[in-house]
């Protein structure tokens, strides 16, 4: 039999060697142990997702108790201990005797017998003192105590401060550790009715659904198992998107004929919403930069039956003369620093610098100052990224109107009533979690002039 506690440690010193992100082994991971019982499985995932999460938190709380500090622990014991303090805290069905024990059992167990009594000593002194714990002063250090309470880098605690003030950046960091539900596009194509019966199978299996505040063909759905076996899936009327995506081609305004040109396409949701617009007319060209990235996009428009989308591969750097003056609507949906969606990107949050960020900026302009002329005189760019960070999102915006023939247009008419705002009039929308109901994303519209 399995030991899940094992398959969770395994899995964090992979990630201690950074070859991999945490969203995309824990995928992985579980498709690798898919014959153990659902409780075991979600066990994995929760403690796996959730120790990588709360870092930042797990380690002060250690370095109260630890004569070693963290960064001095053996990688191995280091991650057991960060696992087993996790579930001390957020496993309320797990005894603490039970966490203690498995973890002394696991270090004798991969070899470190030495090391047994400072395992169990440190966990059961954490386990008898959980509610004595001194966590920084908000008054003295905010960005300190806001850092360690949500587990978010002092970095990026003091960017958004900057940003975004102090009630924004604490609803944000607290929204991004909330459980997300899986935001699912379901064809367009598809009559109302159709839609509540697909909603009402996977009810069936057990998954809670209920429909988006913003786009009455989006889903949100929780205690759904994997995607892939959802009714609906492998016949295409639905499709995973989180619905601030959907919002690219709601705002594009596309109509019929028109050809869309999509440059940072891989997975290819945004090409194939837009394809679902056009009702078999025009065509969308979805390219990206490897062939790797290219052929999901191919997957998964000949799942959803896209038959008007050509797929290409292409570094977005490179100007492309051909393609010159061609497209109605360009997407610029690009390369960006993620921390829109850190609640799904776990790991993301502890490897950005101010020098990371700086080198997304510069990428980002690149690829704009190769790509712009592909829109037509007249036609429409939709610039969008997944993150919260000014430098990236308005800031970019605002050079791209100075630099080249593009003014900013409304959002307002193509948003959903809820959305609409002044900020929007002006041709940009940064969506923020704990502000707004999906993740971080900005969008802007450009015509060229």
């Amino acid at each position: 039999m399995e030991n899940t506690r094992e398959i969770i440690l395994d899995s964090l010193m992979e990630l201690e060697k950074e070859a991999v992100f945490s969203n995309v082994l824990v995928r992985q991971v579980l498709q690798k142990y898919d014959y153990l019982p659902v409780q075991d499985k979600a066990f994995i995932k929760r403690v796996t997702e959730g120790t990588v999460e709360r870092r930042i938190e797990l380690d002060y709380i250690l370095n109260q108790f630890s004569s070693v500090p963290v960064p001095k622990m053996k990688p191995l014991i280091r991650q057991l201990m960060r696992m087993s303090v996790y579930q001390l805290f957020y496993m309320d069905g797990v005894p603490d005797s039970a966490v203690c024990n498995e973890a002394v059992r696991l270090a004798q167990k991969r070899h470190f017998q030495s090391l047994k009594g400072f395992v169990n000593g440190v966990l059961r002194n954490i386990a008898r003192n959980k509610e004595k714990i001194a966590f920084p002063d908000r008054e003295k250090d905010w960005i300190g105590a806001v850092s360690v309470r949500y587990s978010m880098p002092e970095f990026l605690v003091g960017l958004w401060e900057r940003d975004y003030g102090r009630e924004r950046t604490e609803k944000m960091c607290q929204a991004l550790l909330a459980v997300k539900p899986v935001s699912l596009r379901i064809s367009e194509e598809l009559s109302r009715e159709e839609r509540e019966r697909l909603a009402a199978a996977w009810r069936e299996r057990g998954i809670v659904c209920e429909e988006d505040p913003y786009l009455p063909y989006a889903r949100r759905c929780r205690n759904m198992e994997g995607v892939n076996r959802l009714p609906g899936f492998a016949e295409g009327a639905v499709t995973v998107q989180d619905v601030s995506s959907m919002l690219v081609t709601e705002c594009a305004g596309i109509k019929a004929g028109d050809f869309v040109l999509d440059v940072c396409a891989a997975p290819g949701g945004k090409s194939l919403h837009a394809c679902c617009r056009l009702h078999g007319t025009g065509q969308v060209e979805a390219r990206d930069v490897s062939e790797e990235k290219a052929a999901l996009i191919r997957e998964n428009a000949a799942r959803m039956k896209a038959e008007n989308v050509t797929v290409k591969v292409h570094d977005a750097r490179i100007f492309d003369a051909e393609a010159e003056e061609k497209a109605d609507v360009l997407y610029l949906d690009l390369p960006c620093s993620g921390l829109g969606i850190l609640g799904k990107k776990r790991d993301i949050k502890y490897h950005v610098t101010k020098e990371s960020l700086e080198d997304l900026v510069r990428l980002q302009r690149e690829i704009i100052s190769a790509c712009w002329r592909y829109v037509k005189p007249g036609g429409v760019i939709l610039y969008s990224t997944c993150t919260v960070h000014r430098a990236e999102n308005e800031e970019q915006a605002m050079w791209m109107c100075r630099e080249f023939p593009l003014e900013a247009e409304s959002l307002n008419p193509y948003l959903p009533e809820s959305l609409r705002c002044e900020e929007a009039e002006s041709g940009m929308l940064q969506l923020m979690p704990g502000v707004h109901d999906s993740d971080g994303f900005f969008l802007a519209r450009l015509r060229r002039k």
